[in-house]
């Protein structure tokens, strides 16, 4: 015997009663899967080389090291996640650099078609004494004032950049170009204070950054970040490390044809004192032979101009004389106090 079914259950029973009921279960569980997750959205894991600022309603509550973070949802809490104080981040400075138009440009460029001002002054900084240098600058900061860095958000590194850059002019402007880097050696020379000051340029652009980070940290503006180190590659334009080539090149030159000349020289007043040497001891000795033949010839001389004894002249006179006398075709002689008597054309023995 058949029982009688209700009106209400074949409709209760019905493939689209159904279909809306499991659609409604459905976006029920959804629903409070999406309202768990969103509960439980700033509830996370902070790792050890990060940190969590926590803003509540946008005001800084507290600052989270690594371990599990318990926060609000958004919007009632916002997480943001920075580098840990101990991480040292780095960054390099573009603004320092020759720009690509500039690059580009130096590839075409020519006499007939110079660089513009812009361009061609683009990545170079200019010396205490007038020279061009350039400088690849690294620095590697830490975030020192977590609140600060969150405020300014994406100005920061801007800002570092042109800090660096402002820096980085005024020490190559207080600085002569050797003291930035090797650029004449042949100036230099045993300057053992050049490498120091060239070592220190790391230094005091390390402290330069870190003035004006707090120059603007006194006046509200920091941007919560403190530089420890800095990297500095310094270098010369293209152009300038071919003149100083060539100026070293024709100094080594100089110095190879100085050096030569020196030798030469040295070589040549060596001759000159060993020939002068020789001149001189042919004309001692010459003037000694002189000397002792003139002693010899005078001897005779010499002892009767000493000998006081007038009959010995007037015998060597005698015994002298006709020797004398006879070696000439004729003989004269006059009587100086008697002019009465001559003897004309004497014959000769």
């Amino acid at each position: 015997m058949n029982k009688e079914v209700p009106r209400g259950t074949h409709a209760l029973n019905s493939p689209w009663i159904q279909a809306g009921r499991l659609t409604f279960i459905s976006l029920y569980a959804i629903t409070v899967l999406a309202a768990l997750a969103w509960a439980f959205s700033n509830v996370r894991q902070i790792d050890p080389q990060n940190r969590a600022v926590v803003l509540h309603f946008g005001a800084l509550d507290r600052v989270q090291s690594a371990g599990l973070l318990w926060a609000w949802p958004q919007p009632f809490e916002q997480v943001v996640l920075l580098p840990a104080a101990d991480r040292v981040i780095e960054r390099r400075v573009e603004n320092l650099l020759r720009s690509d138009e500039a690059l580009k440009a130096d590839r075409v460029a020519s006499f007939a078609t110079p660089l513009s001002d812009a361009l061609a002054g683009s990545g170079y900084l200019l010396t205490g004494d007038a020279g061009v240098v350039q400088l690849d600058v690294r620095v590697f900061y830490q975030v020192s004032d977590p609140y600060e860095f969150v405020l300014q958000g994406e100005h920061v590194l801007p800002a570092l950049d042109r800090l660096v850059t402002r820096s980085a002019v005024a020490l190559t402007a207080a600085r002569d170009l050797d003291t930035i880097l090797v650029a004449r050696p042949e100036l230099i020379g045993a300057d053992n204070q050049a490498a120091e000051r060239r070592e220190r340029l790391r230094g005091d652009l390390v402290q330069g950054i870190n003035a004006r980070l707090a120059e603007l940290k006194a006046s509200g503006q920091g941007i919560g970040i403190e530089v420890s180190r800095v990297d500095v590659q310094s270098s010369l334009p293209e152009p300038a490390v071919s003149a100083f080539n060539a100026v070293l090149t024709a100094s080594q030159q100089a110095d190879k044809a100085v050096a030569n000349a020196r030798t030469e020289a040295e070589k040549l007043t060596q001759a000159a004192n060993e020939q002068g040497d020789r001149t001189l001891q042919v004309a001692h000795a010459q003037a000694g032979e002189r000397l002792a033949k003139a002693s010899a010839d005078t001897a005779t001389v010499t002892s009767l101009a000493k000998s006081a004894d007038p009959q010995m002249l007037l015998r060597l006179y005698r015994e002298r004389l006709p020797k004398i006398l006879g070696q000439a075709g004729s003989v004269t002689t006059v009587n100086p106090k008697d002019d009465s008597r001559l003897i004309i054309q004497g014959a000769t023995q």
